[in-house]
This record gives C-alpha cells, structure tokens and sequence, in this order.
C-alpha cells in the first residue's frame, strides 16, 4: 500500500523524515526527540507511528496545557518517558507595558534575528507586562545572553519552572455554511466575508495559510480538519464537511477564534 495517499504531496518530505526517526529507533533502540512541531506534523507522527505499535510509542510534550507546538520523543516501548524528556525550558521576562506594546510577533521577530532556526522555539506568550516563549533547553543560555531587547524595550529574560507558563485562553465559535466548492479561494470568501476577488489577492500576496504552511494556490483543495490562518484576520477550522445541497453547494461547518 502506498503511505503517501493519505497524505498532500506537500507534506511527503516531512513523511520520509518521520519513517526515518522510526527506523532509526528500530535499529540503535535509543529514543528520537524531535525539534518543535506544529500540530499538523504532531499529527502526521501519530498517524505513521501510531499508538498501536508494539515495539514503539511516542510521548510529546509543549511546556503547558493548552501548548500549541509540541516535541516528541519517539522512544522503544520499555523506555521510560517523562515530561523531562522533551527537554523544554521557560523563559520569562517583564516590560513596562505602560510604554509599549510587545506582541507575539514582535518576539518572534526578536527571536528569529539571532539566527536560531524556528524549530527550536515552541509557544509564546506575550501580553500584561510579561513575556514568555518555550524553547529548546539546548539552546536557552543562548537566547539569555543574545535577546536582551525586543522592540524598544529592554529585556531581562531568566528561567522558570514549567507550571508557570500562562495559558492561552481561546474560544472557537463553530458555525454552518454553504460554499460554491472547497476551494481555498471560495471557503476563504465565505469563512471571512470577502469577495473572491479579494480572497484571491490575499493568497497571492502569501498571507494565507493551512496547517502553518504558506499557500500560494488558489484552487488548493481544503480537507476537514485543516486549519486556515488568514493574516490580520485570524484562525478557522473546517470542522466538518457535510455533503452536497439540492443546489450543488458544500455545507460544511467552520470554527473561527475569537
């Protein structure tokens, strides 16, 4: 059977890379801890390694409850796996928010100019004075000693225990809806009240994405349970699609983020 047809040919590369960590936990018997990963790739894990596996079982862990990207250890099945394992560090740090404001992007943006690859880094939390991001542990005296300004403010950036990471507060509101297909383009216009024409620009522009990657397609066909993030306009979900009406139209049901 072919693995690769229940996946995009998009998500292929990172399908070989998964079934390359297995193999290699199959023949060393030493766990694979991986870099962070979105919840797609989490996902993708899940599905090629699965929970089913008798030599094998896998464990990941993003700092927090609620952590949107996570590691993994992908490990033999006598091994014991903890929280520790995943090798994940806090780091916190207060501005005066009086003064500025610092949002998510501005401490990617921080964290991004040293050099360090995205990977490494796992949620943020931005917001009432306090800065915090999850990060590789490996790579945490680094980023003490190297991100000590994010806008205009200077920062102080020092560990914290793992139980202290802020949660996110998120509220999805799931509604129904008919679209013309399921066409990035034509449940873009529906999901965000835009005209086509609009919805076509801002994919072209590269300000729309499914599953955390960037798509530049208009005719891209969306699945149920991809994610879309439309920039400046926030998260969806395409929860469910429901079949085809008397009028030839998809329903389907989409979550938005408030």
């Amino acid at each position: 059977m072919d693995i690769y047809q229940h996946f995009r040919k998009e998500e292929q590369p990172f399908i070989d890379q998964v079934l390359s960590w297995k193999e290699q936990v199959e023949l060393t018997f030493q766990p694979k801890l991986t870099d962070f990963l979105d919840p797609r790739e989490q996902q993708i894990v899940e599905m090629l390694i699965g929970t089913s596996q008798e030599e094998l079982k896998i464990y990941k862990h993003g700092g927090g409850h609620g952590a949107e990207r996570k590691r993994m250890v992908i490990a033999p099945f006598y091994e014991v796996v903890t929280q520790d394992s995943c090798q994940l560090t806090l780091l916190e740090a207060s501005y005066q928010d009086k003064f500025i404001t610092i949002e998510h992007r501005d401490v990617m943006g921080a964290f991004m100019s040293l050099g360090v690859h995205r990977k490494k880094l796992g949620d943020i939390f931005a917001g009432d004075g306090t800065i915090q991001i999850i990060l590789a542990e490996e790579i945490a005296a680094y980023v003490i000693a190297n991100l000590t300004s994010i806008k205009k403010a200077n920062v102080i950036f020092e560990e914290r225990d793992l139980s202290s990471m802020q949660i996110k507060k998120e509220q999805w509101i799931e509604t129904d809806k008919t679209v013309s297909s399921l066409r990035l383009d034509a449940v873009l216009k529906e999901i965000y009240k835009l005209s086509r024409k609009d919805a076509a620009a801002y994919i072209q522009k590269l300000q729309v994405k499914v599953n955390y990657r960037v798509v530049d397609d208009n005719k891209f066909h969306l699945q149920e349970g991809d994610l879309i993030s439309l920039r400046g306009k926030g998260r969806s979900k395409l929860m469910a699609i429901k079949g085809v009406s008397k009028k030839d139209k998809w329903k389907i049901s989409v979550a938005t983020l408030k």
